[in-house]
């Protein structure tokens, strides 16, 4: 499984502090879409009440551009304003408000503003579904999916929960058959998250996205394909592993994107030979960005060919080393838990939960501020625009046996989609991708739990987008 371990030693925690993270004062009147005449919407954004203001801009800057956009606060969705309230929990209230927006206001974008708040007890500004599938590995019982705020109905076209037998637990998957069957997991709507802890991180990426939108047409930089890969198993481990994986992967994804000019940092050419070969190329700038290896939640790295030498790549903290203001490139990350979302410093405080529990956070590198992708995406001047990539354990066909490609095949035909298809639109394309995978892979839920189906499953329930799903690849031409 493409999974490495990040143990990181700290002397001295220290929270930063930003400017808006204050919360509204009670009572202070904010201005939505309440005093809108509501008809259709492309774009529909939620949050909290304390970033609707930072967005105000950026819902100009869409509908400059003709999509049109309306922002809705958790508050106003709990509060039942505009539709009646359902749902067992927040994730169950905020699904079904996306639901009545799809059929009443033909909503085809879904904007999430909102991560993780500051804290030891997991909270959220905008709430999050976590996903049950036991493949096995003893590594997780669970993990992330905004796959369920997308997949609003099932084959039959009936709301799909994700929890058909009730029992208040999501995608269930762990005996002989799957618990929870079927599930659709096709994108009714296009879903992306905003990651963001305070309304700074709002401000960053509503700046960013702005700039990218209307400087990025036309601009040399863009035209340019870093790919980064090694040998991610290694033969010299299992007889079976032949070939350098992550840079085959990468050279298909190449040849999907005419016009491009690809950078190959690849071990085997001795181009990536560290995290500064990796700081520089970007640092020229680039339109798309490709990873392909082994993952944490602070981490990125491969192997040398045939090689058990670990390569390392880029850690959350060398990401300030990056230097590509205003040439942000769509970043797609294969490896384990780059995008889990979930992870906070306040781990490395939780000495109460006892010792080996304590280092366990450590050691799965579940201690930094953010997790890769979304530090990737929120980076001031400079790191992504967005960042596709897995909240668990990632799998390919060395995980499934060679039956079958999983992350491989998603992250690959990320760019078949945009380069050989045409399809422009960064949440179109994560949507059109998880429906091709699962024509091309069709779940059996009758199988068990870590099954090859089973790991079809999770494969598109853990694929995370941390950016706008509408926005404009490469910028609009005026």
């Amino acid at each position: 499984m493409k999974s490495i371990v990040a143990v990181i030693v700290c002397g001295i925690l220290m929270i930063p502090s930003f400017a808006g993270v204050e919360e509204m004062e009670k009572g202070e009147k904010i201005s939505t879409v309440a005093e809108e005449a509501i008809d259709e919407y492309d774009l529909l954004i939620i949050c909290p009440s304390q970033f609707y203001e930072p967005l105000i801009p950026f819902k100009a800057h869409k509908e400059k551009y003709n999509v049109k956009t309306v922002i809705v606060t958790i508050e106003e969705i709990y509060g039942g304003k505009y539709f009646d309230v359902q749902g067992r929990d927040d994730a169950e209230k905020v699904k079904y408000f996306i639901k009545n927006a799809y059929d009443e206001w033909h909503i085809k974008y879904v904007l999430l503003v909102g991560g993780r708040r500051p804290g030891l007890k997991e909270s959220w500004y905008v709430p999050v579904r976590y996903a049950y599938l036991d493949d096995k590995s003893n590594w997780e019982a669970k993990y992330l999916s905004d796959l369920y705020f997308a997949d609003i109905y099932d084959a039959n076209g009936n709301f799909s929960s994700w929890d058909s037998n009730g029992n208040g637990i999501f995608a269930e998957w762990k005996g002989n058959k799957a618990e929870d069957s079927p599930i659709d997991l096709v994108p009714d709507v296009y879903v992306g998250r905003w990651a963001c802890r305070n309304a700074f991180e709002v401000e960053i990426m509503v700046s960013k996205t702005i700039e990218y939108e209307t400087t990025t047409h036309g601009a040399e930089w863009f035209k340019k394909f870093v790919c980064i890969a090694g040998d991610t198993y290694p033969e010299v481990l299992n007889s079976s592993w032949k070939g350098y994986e992550g840079e085959e992967g990468t050279q298909r994804a190449i040849n999907w994107m005419p016009g491009f000019e690809p950078i190959k940092l690849w071990t085997s050419l001795g181009t990536f030979t560290g995290p500064e070969d990796v700081i520089e190329a970007i640092s020229q700038g680039c339109g798309f960005v490709f990873f392909d290896g082994h993952g944490s939640p602070m981490s990125w790295a491969t192997h040398a060919p045939n090689s058990t030498e670990w390569v390392d790549g880029l850690t959350v903290w060398q990401m300030p080393k990056l230097k590509n203001e205003g040439m942000y490139p769509v970043c797609v990350v294969g490896g384990c838990h780059n995008s889990q979302f979930n992870i906070t410093m306040f781990n490395l405080l939780k000495f109460y939960k006892g010792i080996g529990e304590w280092i366990e956070y450590i050691w799965k590198g579940e201690t930094a501020p953010a997790c890769w992708s979304w530090w990737m995406t929120r980076k001031i001047d400079g790191g992504s625009i967005a960042t596709l990539g897995y909240s668990g354990l990632g799998y390919t066909k060395e995980d499934k046996n060679f039956e079958g490609e999983a992350t491989e095949w998603l992250d690959t035909h990320f760019f078949w989609e945009y380069g050989m298809n045409g399809t422009d639109v960064l949440g179109e394309i994560w949507g059109k991708v998880i429906a091709g995978y699962l024509k091309t892979y069709p779940i059996d839920w009758n199988t068990p739990a870590g099954s090859n189906s089973a790991i079809d499953a999770k494969t598109v329930e853990e694929w995370i987008l941390l950016g706008d799903p509408s926005l404009k690849i490469g910028g609009y031409a005026s």
